[in-house]
């Protein structure tokens, strides 16, 4: 099975109710690279990447197809038999842009998955459930919109809620925290995520002020070298996120006592063939973390839920998708979406998705 031509896609994914807003950013539509690689035998195979607008990450979307366009020539003619030869060679073509890769990854595991009949997860170490649990992110907002959002989710079903939180007055955040912990307390686990928006004396005073209220506390702080700072000096568990840019900081974070747990995204490590190689890391260490994406559709939320799927359950924080956040699916016909607060493992050979070309045609001109 080899290579014989690199089709490259855009969907241009609204955001449902208008905005999606963060310490750093608020973005309104987000724009997604969708992957087709196609082999001599006849077979497709899908990957995706889409970054969270320009600046939640050193990722863009006209650089993921920049990077896609670089590599793929040198692609055509690859005999597809091992993920990890093909990542050598990917490498070979061009120097990091991992998120840009990811999406290639991701389409060579689904062909693999769909010539032996099996599906991704088996290719990543085999499934050990069927479903997964999913979180919601509670948006930067006020306390009582905030509170309000969270106890509806948590009644749908989901049992882990993360709330946004930075950009703003410490106070503003405090009263959030306390409101939105009120509304779901005994029915769900609490994250906070300030997205690298605050200094260490800021994290410090926030988890100070927030001390009685348990949560996990999502990379306050912008650098791998700011957050070591914090290291034995907060009363909240420190999950590593944006800072998770490659195995190498995973393993660095794990041997230094630097993280408690990890926010993983799938395509800023490079792919589902390196997120399989950080959740090993973290299980040797029983080191809790979730697995999902900045953003996307169905194809990053297959992929995630695949990659999921594989990792001890007591360490599975959750995974969360975009389907919440975007109105309709590429795959109308086997839609990847939470119900009761879970993401059910797309079953099938391969991803177990395939984009509908008329639905990809309809999104590539969003807005136009």
């Amino acid at each position: 099975m080899k290579i014989e031509r690199v089709h490259v896609h855009q969907a241009l994914l609204p955001v449902v109710g208008g905005a999606y807003r963060m310490s750093h950013t608020t973005v309104e539509a987000l724009d997604s690279t969708l992957v087709e690689v196609v082999t001599d035998d006849g077979r497709s195979g899908w990957g995706e990447t889409c970054p969270l607008g320009p600046v939640y990450q050193p990722h863009h979307a006209l650089g993921a197809r920049a990077a896609i366009e670089q590599i793929a020539p040198g692609l055509v003619g690859t005999e597809i038999d091992s993920p990890r030869a093909f990542a050598r060679r990917m490498d070979g073509l061009l120097a990091g842009h991992g998120y840009a890769k990811a999406a290639l990854d991701t389409a060579v595991l689904d062909l693999l998955g769909q010539q032996l009949g099996v599906p991704v997860s088996t290719l990543l170490g085999g499934a050990l459930v069927d479903r997964v649990p999913s979180y919601y992110s509670v948006i930067v907002g006020d306390p009582d919109a905030s509170a309000a959002s969270a106890a509806a989710k948590v009644a749908e079903g989901y049992r882990r809620v993360q709330l946004k939180v930075g950009g703003r007055d410490l106070d503003h955040d405090v009263e959030n925290v306390r409101a939105v912990w009120a509304a779901i307390r005994g029915r769900a686990r609490l994250a906070v995520d300030a997205n690298r928006a605050m200094t260490a004396a800021h994290a410090l005073q926030f988890d100070r002020l927030c001390a009685d209220v348990p949560f996990a506390f999502e990379q306050p702080c912008d650098t791998v070298e700011e957050m070591e700072s914090l290291r034995g000096r907060l009363v909240h568990p420190v999950y590593l996120d944006e800072t998770t840019t490659d195995p190498g900081v995973v393993l660095r974070a794990i041997a230094g006592g630097t993280a408690d747990g990890f926010s993983f995204k799938v395509t800023r490590l490079g792919g589902p063939t390196r997120a399989a190689f950080v959740r090993d890391l973290c299980a040797l260490r029983s080191v809790p973390h979730t697995i999902d994406d900045a953003w996307g559709g169905d194809v990053i939320a297959a992929t995630c839920a695949h990659v999921a799927s594989t990792v001890d359950p007591r360490l599975l924080e959750g995974t969360w998708i975009a389907a919440d956040w975007i109105d309709g699916h590429v795959d109308p016909e086997h839609p990847v979406e939470v119900r009761d607060g879970r993401i059910a493992v797309p079953q099938g050979p391969g991803l177990g998705v395939r984009p509908d070309r008329d639905r990809l045609t309809e999104l590539a001109t969003y807005g136009s």
